[in-house]
């Protein structure tokens, strides 16, 4: 089981993380939050390239920082205190190293790894979601038809998180509609390719400083090389990626629970009603006292998926465990945080409101609620 202290190296890079949340993300977040579609700002990426963020679970061997699952989700909690939604940009970029990294080929990973490892900010992207298929990944119905030279892609993606920004996109297509499941593969489609567009770009609720939309495939060619791992194990690569990214989208939503917590704190420290501070009530302090509780508890769920994962255990069932918990726990915080706040909460002058929409989207990404019970269910 892992320890409770952190250490040397791994304190180091919360400290750097923190302080590039600080002074990189914080200061743009409501700026970026509040601008009309679209949303999504290169100089963010820029800035995570050039701390070395984006390179953080490329193996070293690949130009990456080579970051054990404990020290990522570490330093993504700190960066998802001050922005989610410029989070998740990093979070989709890493759904489609996972893919290469656990499925691809050693020439794969050669050719693909180094690239978004570049300092100058490449990101990747995971393209699975369909308007008849997302949690039913049988009901995929963009179709990759062999052709001389490999396959030829046809259809459309919906809801892709860096849609239209992405560098590279790890695509789920169906080579035998018939198999279902047994039919999927997964494809590299490098940006630029022929027949490859972007469509509509969401005006989402919250997370409105990552870039999510429409991915449309007409006849994309693509060579034989670019099929990740052997014919019909498309859907094993996608869930077992899906499996390596919840502690990060887990440790996301507990940066948003943490920076309502916080915040909600330092106010109710310093409003004064009936002559004392809100804190003072029994209430009010009792309320702040079970968020610090449950995102304690979060954490440690999340940071006991990593360290199975860094130790090469079986770590499915606590994966999905982390990810519903502490996702379900960011909405019930920003809620409670919010109301504790009164009527300047609901307002855009303060951060609550940010959190509390961001928050929303925690249960629904990277499987809902209910698709996390169904894995554990079947882990018991």
């Amino acid at each position: 089981m892992t320890g409770f202290t952190l250490n040397e190296e791994q304190l180091a890079l919360q400290k750097k993380a923190r302080e590039f949340a600080d002074t990189q993300m914080r200061p743009y977040a409501a700026e970026i939050d509040r601008a009309q579609s679209p949303h999504f700002d290169r100089r963010v990426v820029e800035r995570f390239a050039a701390a070395g963020f984006t390179q953080l679970c490329i193996p070293e061997e690949y130009g990456g920082v080579g970051a054990s699952s404990l020290t990522i989700a570490i330093m993504c909690e700190e960066l998802a205190v001050a922005c989610a939604g410029m989070s998740t940009i990093l979070a989709g970029s890493m759904l489609a190293i996972n893919c290469l990294r656990s499925g691809g080929s050693p020439d794969q990973r050669s050719k693909y790894l180094p690239l978004l490892a570049d300092k100058k900010g490449k990101l990747g992207a995971l393209a699975i979601t369909e308007t008849g298929a997302g949690s039913d990944m049988g009901g995929i119905a963009t179709i990759a038809k062999p052709s001389k030279e490999g396959y030829v892609l046809s259809g459309s993606k919906y809801y892709i998180s860096n849609a239209g920004i992405a560098d590279l996109y790890i695509v789920l297509a169906t080579t035998e509609p018939a198999k279902k499941y047994a039919g999927l593969d997964l494809f590299i489609v490098p940006a630029g390719t022929t027949g490859l567009s972007t469509g509509k770009i969401e005006d989402k609720l919250g997370l409105r400083a990552s870039q999510t939309g429409e991915l449309i495939f007409d006849r994309v060619r693509v060579p034989s090389s670019s099929l990740v791992g052997r014919p019909g194990t498309g859907f094993l690569a996608t869930m077992q990626a899906l499996d390596l990214s919840r502690p990060a989208a887990a440790v996301c939503a507990i940066g948003i629970s943490r920076a309502a917590y916080e915040a909600a704190l330092g106010y109710t420290k310093k409003r004064v009603q009936f002559g004392r501070p809100l804190f003072r009530n029994q209430a009010v302090a009792f309320a702040l006292v079970d968020m610090a509780v449950s995102i304690d508890a979060a954490r440690l769920l999340t940071w006991r998926a990593c360290h199975l994962i860094d130790s090469g255990e079986e770590f499915t069932a606590e994966a999905s465990m982390a990810k519903l918990f502490a996702s379900e726990t960011a909405q019930r915080i920003t809620s409670q945080a919010m109301h504790l706040v009164g009527a300047a909460g609901y307002s855009r002058d303060l951060p609550f409101e940010k959190y509390y929409r961001d928050a929303r989207a925690m249960t629904i990404l990277e499987g809902a609620s209910e698709i996390q019970r169904h894995i554990i269910a079947g882990e018991l």
